[in-house]
């Protein structure tokens, strides 16, 4: 089969997702042929096991990236393929945050629980959109470890805050999102190290990994896939990175991507 050991993974929002919240038919349909020519379809997102609502058997015939890559969740079994935690050098991280910036809203996602320090509106909306039951604590301490990520609601201060991670700490490793919001994760987890590692524990050799994506987050992807696809709706580093620019979100992406691998894939 033509697509047999291709591994294909797909940012979720700005990428499968059309701006209205839903899959296209033509993504589907295009997904499905993919995978009934042994294809092995997957969706790489920065939600979290338990804010990861969007699992669907019906196209998603892989375990899940999540976390930006620093974990591997397969839904079906219920466990964790692997998870590249922050151990104990977060707490650390954390305490000093706080000391320098008392009133940053802190969001600390475990394995199995979800906890928070000093809560914002922004934190409560996170929490609300991805209906989470999450604990109020007082201190990173209190958290169970290890953390698949933390979020933190910077505002106005997420330069700065960005800066003093930069100069104090090398571990863990951060990046901006949306909203000033700044996300960190531990020393080498990105998507592309988790997609890396997914296909392994799958047994598909990296040259027949594939990846679309649209934002910032995605470069990383994109970089060590075969052929990393964006979007035209993509972010200017996305597009940067991308070895095709293929339709928008809206415009079936993820379809054009079958399509293209459909004619650059030999048997």
């Amino acid at each position: 089969m033509k697509f047999k050991n291709c591994l294909l993974a797909s940012d979720y929002d700005g990428t499968l997702y059309a701006d209205d919240g839903k899959i296209q038919p033509e993504v589907l349909s295009a997904i499905a042929y993919f995978q009934n020519n042994g294809g092995t379809f997957t969706v790489c997102t920065g939600r979290v096991a338990k804010g990861f609502h969007a699992y669907d058997p019906s196209y998603i015939n892989a375990p899940v990236l999540l976390a930006n890559g620093a974990a591997a969740y397969d839904y079906e079994k219920e466990q964790y393929v692997f998870l590249h935690g922050i151990g104990f050098e977060g707490i650390g991280a954390i305490h000093a945050l706080m000391r320098e910036f008392p009133n940053l809203s802190i969001e600390l996602y475990g394995i199995n629980e979800v906890s928070a320090i000093h809560i914002s509106q922004n934190t409560m909306h996170h929490f609300a959109s991805q209906d989470f039951i999450f604990q109020r604590i007082q201190g990173p301490e209190q958290a169970h470890l290890p953390w698949c990520k933390v979020m933190i609601d910077a505002c106005e201060q997420s330069g700065a805050v960005q800066e003093f991670l930069a100069e104090h700490f090398s571990d863990p490793t951060f990046l901006p999102t949306k909203g000033n919001f700044v996300e960190i994760l531990k020393k080498g987890a990105n998507k592309g190290s988790g997609l890396l590692r997914l296909a392994d524990s799958l047994h598909i050799p990296h040259d027949r990994v594939f990846a679309v994506g649209d934002g910032y987050n995605d470069v990383d992807m994109l970089k060590v896939a075969k052929i990393g696809f964006v979007p035209e709706n993509g972010s200017n580093e996305a597009l940067a990175a991308a070895d095709y620019v293929v339709r928008s979100n809206n415009d079936g992406a993820v379809a054009h991507v079958i399509e293209i691998l459909d004619q650059v894939i030999s048997k």
